[in-house]
């Protein structure tokens, strides 16, 4: 007999956006929500449980903590947990610094499989359940991090980077090794338990035309893998790409020559982009990753939501680890609402935390089985604390509705507000201290 769990709490989920659509987040202050072999089976208010449900249950009661579901991370790099807030002015700087030497170390397996289990660990504290997520050139680190997240139930997107040029020799491949490593990965995990594959070129520069032709060839071999990649984030890289790349109008146009672009493409960054990028991107309906903590702490530069808003693109959120400054989704948001009011939009608490959450799914392809508090979908689920500080506990005395809420902990909270984290049912965070 298969284990029925009962979750007692504030449930918060929402069913469609909230800039666009009245009533989209849906908010329960005394909710229950019901799990069995993995899916919710029922979501409603906590005195109304059917009893065929309530009976035999076992109870997980988080009296007045919020039930969400489970955030995502969409642009994340696991191999760069270890260089984190290391001092470097630009990106180049940084990645001939730290980043290329760190990633050199992960040709070794049983070193990358301490990395992926910490920087998994860390994604449960800050209650995150599904990531896109960069592994090294090398398969082993792939392997590595597929073998971590599949022991863990999580739901995750990653691929091995194919890097053939402008890089350390020892991390470089070949367009012959990269194809044939990506193909061996993607028939071995992708969609084997819930981890998918996302073919990993890092970006233009370090790609020659003939990877990135080997990148085409991958994606339209396998209709539903991914591919992720940085676009537009620097602007010595963008001269440099016009250099390496004269026949492309832009950045993005490189991609869109080897047909790179389209509703399964995630590109970090994409700071500075022409109004033709924008349409060619809402065209193809790419998808752009926005990274705040990183754009600042390398000096990249403003992402522009506003303008990407009314081109009708999807945007999510990412913490870049470890060009970014933290795993916490609260932080990331933050900083997106700060950057955002720069360029003359409000970013509101309901659409930050739907773009961590539903609207993160959606744009994935996944809003059919992730997300979402309701039933059918998979039980990846974050309990927040909503009174995790003795600042935010001060200040939530005056919160006079969720909005309010909402934004106490986008701009306050950090990972001490995870209560506990839930993949696929099974809880695999439980913080003793809140």
């Amino acid at each position: 007999m298969p284990e029925r769990l009962i979750l007692t709490g504030q449930v918060l989920t929402f069913n469609g956006n909230p800039v666009k659509e009245k009533g989209a987040a849906v908010f329960r202050r005394k909710g229950a929500v019901a799990i069995e072999n993995g899916k919710i089976i029922w979501v409603g208010e906590g005195n109304l449980i059917p009893s065929h449900i309530n009976n035999g249950a076992n109870r997980h009661d988080y009296g007045n903590n919020l039930i969400m579901p489970g955030f995502i991370d969409a642009h994340t790099h696991y191999p760069q947990a270890g260089i984190i807030a290391s001092f470097a002015p630009e990106l180049f700087e940084w990645l001939k610094k730290y980043t290329f030497p760190e990633e050199a170390r992960f040709s070794n397996l049983e070193f990358a499989r301490e990395r992926a289990s910490f920087f998994l660990d860390q994604l449960m504290a800050n209650g995150i359940t599904t990531a896109a997520v960069y592994c090294t050139v090398h398969p082993e680190s792939a392997q590595a991090f597929f073998e971590e997240s599949d022991l863990r139930g999580l739901r995750m997107i990653a691929g091995k980077i194919l890097m053939d040029r402008n890089a350390p020799q020892k991390l470089r491949d070949t367009p012959e090794t990269s194809y044939e490593e990506c193909l061996a990965l993607i028939e071995k995990w992708h969609k084997r338990g819930r981890c998918l594959y996302a073919v990993t070129p890092r970006f233009a520069p370090t790609s020659s035309p003939a990877q990135l032709e080997v990148c085409s060839a991958l994606m339209k071999k396998f209709s539903d893998i991914y591919l992720q990649s940085h676009v537009s984030e620097n602007v010595a890289e963008i001269k440099w790409v016009s250099e390496l790349f004269p026949e492309s109008r832009s950045y993005l146009d490189v991609y869109a020559r080897f047909n790179l672009l389209g509703p399964r493409s995630l590109f970090g960054h994409a700071i500075h982009m022409d109004k033709k990028d924008l349409t060619q991107a809402a065209e193809t309906e790419t998808k752009f990753v926005h990274c705040p903590t990183s754009n600042l702490f390398i000096n990249s530069g403003l992402f522009r939501m506003r303008d990407m808003r009314k081109a009708g693109l999807k945007i999510l959120l990412g913490s870049d680890v470890g060009g970014g400054t933290s795993f916490s989704p609260f932080v990331t948001m933050k900083v997106a609402y700060e950057i955002a009011l720069m360029n003359h939009y409000i970013l509101t608490p309901e659409e930050a935390f739907w773009m961590s959450s539903s609207g993160g799914a959606e744009a994935l392809g996944l809003g059919d089985r992730i997300g979402c508090i309701k039933p059918g979908f998979e039980a990846d689920i974050v309990v927040i604390n909503l009174h995790s500080t003795p600042l935010i506990e001060q200040r939530m005395q005056r919160a006079e509705s969720l909005s309010d809420v909402l934004f106490t902990q986008m701009i306050l909270a950090d990972d001490r507000a995870i209560r506990a984290t839930y993949a696929n049912g099974v809880r695999i965070f439980n913080a003793k201290r809140n």
